[in-house]
Formats: structure tokens, sequence, C-alpha cells
């Protein structure tokens, strides 16, 4: 990882305790904030930058499916993975399809696997960033190359 940016990680989960291990586990490596709801962590999104969205499936009032659905609408470069206690494969279907999903993966976690994938999903992040400015640049460039030719198509 190229960046010196420490990755900022948005675990979404109603249940207290797996908030509380998620956030003491990795907050020596990433930046954590945590949400019991996907309500609060829409509204986390708001003020922070995110990188990485993990979402429990099963909560109340809105699934994981459901929160990952509303973060598409607002917020479609996060790299989003799905974390549940349940085998559920509409909920695997649904996330891919709907919450376009990096990753599926069930509870409990395994430590140094979450860390792992946690670090490849921010480098396809910084990746897809670094490609935005690629073709940002390629456009400008382009619209110069245009106009030159133009000018000397003119004289």
């Amino acid at each position: 990882m190229e960046s010196k940016q420490k990755i900022s990680v948005l675990y979404v989960d109603d249940e207290i305790n797996n908030l509380n291990s998620f956030k003491a586990a990795f907050r020596r490596d990433f930046n954590i904030l945590i949400a019991t709801s996907g309500r609060e962590g829409l509204e986390l999104l708001k003020h922070n930058e995110v990188h990485v969205i993990i979402t429990d499936q099963r909560m109340p009032e809105m699934t994981g499916v459901d929160f990952l659905i509303e973060v598409l609408k607002t917020y479609s470069d996060p790299m989003r993975i799905l974390l549940t206690g349940y085998t559920d494969i509409t909920a695997v279907i649904d996330a891919v399809n709907k919450g376009h999903i990096y990753y599926y993966l069930n509870k409990p976690w395994d430590e140094q696997q979450l860390r792992i994938i946690i670090k490849n999903a921010y480098e396809i992040f910084h990746l897809r960033e670094e490609n935005k400015e690629l073709i940002e640049k390629l456009i400008d460039a382009n619209a110069q190359l245009e106009f030159l030719l133009r000018q000397n198509l003119l004289s």
C-alpha cells in the first residue's frame, strides 16, 4: 500500500459485543467507525471518509443488504463486505446483485483473514481512485489536443 493514509473502516452491527470486539481487534491497523444500525451508519458516512464498509446482514429495521443499497445511492466508492452468522443464500444473492459487495463472510470472523480482506478491499478502492484521476487527466489531455488540432486546421 503506497498511501500513508490509514484505512477507514465502518462496521455496522446491532450487537454491541461484536462492535466492541471488532474495534479492539482492528483499531491499531485501521481507523474504525462503528454503528449499531444502518441509519447510524448512513449518518457516519455523511461526515467521514470511509474506504471499507462491513455490515451484519440480520439487523432490526434495516438488513445489511438494505443498508448497502442505501449506501450505493450516495456513496458508490467504499468497498462493501457482508458479514453474517447465518447461511442465507437469498441474502448472499441480494448482497451480490443489489449491494454490489466485494466479499461475503461468515461469523465468527477469523481476525487474520478479515485483516487481509480489508487490506485487499482497500487496495481495490485505492486503484479505482487512481484510475479516476488518470481518466480525468486523459480527458483534459484529449481536450487540449482537440483544441490544438482545431487551431492547426484553422491556420
